[in-house]
This record gives structure tokens, sequence and C-alpha cells, in this order.
């Protein structure tokens, strides 16, 4: 995003418009039915296809192109009219609305994953978080410690609880994926709440030129965001392969007939010096529902502690200097860095 006149329409969903269109034809399958004959389908299909070109056209005409012509951007109408014109097929074709929801869904998942990928480099984001992972390791390891005492002593106290294993023994696999969501998306909001003032922190310290744009500045707040995400990540799947371990070895199968009334869904036994250790579906929800509350305690203790904030942010200023300075000397040879720029080349 420092790249000066950068826009998502022409510089990323144009070159991803191989690839949408490549979707757009496949989704004309929408307009058929499993059920039908091979005739009714390859009318709708037909029929779907007219839908999708009468569409096009329309668009076309309302950004004041001829009717047959090729965009040569991919702006916010031609987007909608990829997301919304497939969806209308199984409408149209077998009034089948779910799948129009799902296309939808599909359609905008698309867009979103390019516009992460393309626009604030997520990608690059996640390799760079990944070169550096033993530095952010171990300037998380004393947080930890200190996180560690309590976290450990509720954890544990959970684990070996009766309610804990019946609670997420007796869960729907979709309550149990929303409970887990919950601790994920509560654990989020703590990370996102700081991120704003960080940036301008971060800004200061070690920024070089004009101000960032909003946009630049959230592509900053993207890498401070990923960064803190995948410490939590990493500490949250540490803490659940323990409490599997630590299931396998502890619970047997008559504690676990105790707790929930029933030996389990046996998953992997491994026998050792006539010792069976069992993993079982139960033991994965709760060391998992663990883990997730572990990252969201993590992640409120990452708010919370000044001095890890301090050592994460220098570590950070440190390396992002170097993108800001280039930024600058950018900016100076386009000949927008202030007032005694030199012409742009």
């Amino acid at each position: 995003m420092f790249v000066e006149g950068f826009s998502a329409s022409t510089d990323v969903f144009n070159r991803a418009a191989p690839v949408l269109g490549l979707v757009f034809i496949v989704e004309l399958l929408g307009a058929g039915r499993l059920d039908w004959t091979w005739w009714q389908n390859l009318l709708a299909i037909g029929g779907g296809l007219a839908v999708l070109l009468a569409g096009m056209a329309a668009i076309n005409v309302a950004q004041g192109r001829p009717v047959r012509a090729i965009p040569n951007r991919l702006g916010k109408l031609e987007l909608a009219g990829f997301v919304v014109l497939p969806a209308l097929l199984p409408v149209i074709f077998g009034g089948q609305v779910g799948s129009a929801v799902t296309t939808v869904a599909v359609n905008l998942l698309i867009l979103g994953l390019i516009y992460a990928v393309f626009v604030y480099g997520l990608l690059a984001i996640v390799s760079w978080v990944f070169s550096r992972l033993a530095n952010q390791l171990r300037s998380s390891l004393g947080l930890l410690a200190k996180a560690v005492p309590l976290l450990a002593i509720f954890a544990l106290l959970s684990f070996t609880g009766q309610e804990v294993w019946q609670i997420f023994s007796s869960l729907s696999a979709f309550a149990y994926v929303c409970t887990l969501g919950l601790f994920v998306a509560l654990g989020g909001v703590f990370l996102v709440v700081r991120v704003p003032r960080e940036t301008r922190k971060l800004e200061r310290e070690a920024g070089e030129g004009p101000p960032l744009t909003r946009a630049q500045r959230v592509n900053v707040g993207l890498v401070l965001f990923v960064s803190q995400a995948l410490q939590v990540l990493f500490v949250s799947l540490a803490i659940g392969a323990f409490f599997v371990v630590f299931g396998m070895l502890a619970i047997d199968d008559q504690v676990r007939e105790s707790w929930i009334g029933t030996g389990g869904d046996e998953l992997v036994a491994i026998s050792i010096g006539g010792d069976r250790f069992e993993l079982t579906a139960q033991l994965l929800r709760v060391a998992g529902g663990l883990a997730a509350f572990s990252g969201f305690y993590f992640a409120v203790a990452m708010l919370t502690d000044s001095t890890y904030r301090e050592e994460f942010l220098d570590e950070l200023t440190v390396e992002m200097r170097t993108s800001f300075a280039a930024r600058a000397e950018y900016l100076r040879i386009r000949g927008r860095g202030g007032p005694s720029a030199e012409p742009a080349a």
C-alpha cells in the first residue's frame, strides 16, 4: 500500500480477471439441478448464459461502454455483478434459494481473499512473520511466564472437572464450533482494539516522509495484528497439544465413563508396557475448548502487559524503519516528498 496511485480496480482485480471469469463460467452450472434430465439441465444452462450476458450488457450500458465491450477496469459495479448475477441462476431456474446464498458467500470470500492477498499483501505478511517467528516467540515467553501460573491452575482444574467434559462432549458440532469461534472472536477484538494507537506510534517512531494515508495505516495495522495473532495461535496450539497428551496419559476409559457416561469414541490407541493410551473424540473436544479459552486469555494478557507491548513494538519499529525510509526516498524521487523534493524522474 506504500505504492502511490495504487488502485484495487486496475492493479488487482483486473489481473485476477481470468480467475474471476473461470469462476463465473463454472457457476453457470448453478442453473441446473441434479434431479433434472440432461436436456432440462442443458436448457437451464443455456438460459443461465443468456441471463449472465444480459447482466453484463446492462453493466456496460450503466458504465457508458458499448454493450459488447470488455471492461478495462473492474470497479464496484462489475464486482457486484460477479457476486450477484451467478446467484440469480439457482433462484430463476428451480427456486434454489440455498444455492443462491452459497454462491453469494463463495464469491464474496473469493473477492475478500484476492483483496487481502494482493492489496494488503497478506501472504507476504505471514511469510515475514514466520521468518521472524523465533524472535516473536522469545518475546512472548516473558509474557507467557507471567500468564501461565493463573492460566495453568484454571486450565488444569477445568480439564479434570466433570462439568467441562460433559459440556464439550454434549455440544453439537455446530454449537461446539460456535463456542470456539466465540473465544477466537473475543480474542481478536482484544488484539484489534489497540492496533490504531500502536500504528500511529509506530509511524511516529519509525516513519519518514509524509503521513500515511488511511489505507496505508490499515496495512501497517495488519502487520501488527497478524504478528500478534500468530503468537496467540501458536500458544493455543501448544496448550491444546499438552492437554491431548496429558489426557491420553491421565484420563482412562473408567474416568471418562464416570464423567460422561461412556468410554468415549476412540480414534487412536497406543499400547506401551501393558498400558493402553487412548485418543478419543471427547478428549480432542475438551483440549480444543481449553486451548481456545487459553488463546483468549493470552490475547487479554497481551493487551494489558505494557512491558511486552513495548518490547514487541520496539522490534517492529527497528524492522519497519527500512520500509518507511524506502517510502520516503520513493516519494522524493516522484517529486512528492515535500518542499525540498526533486522533480519526478
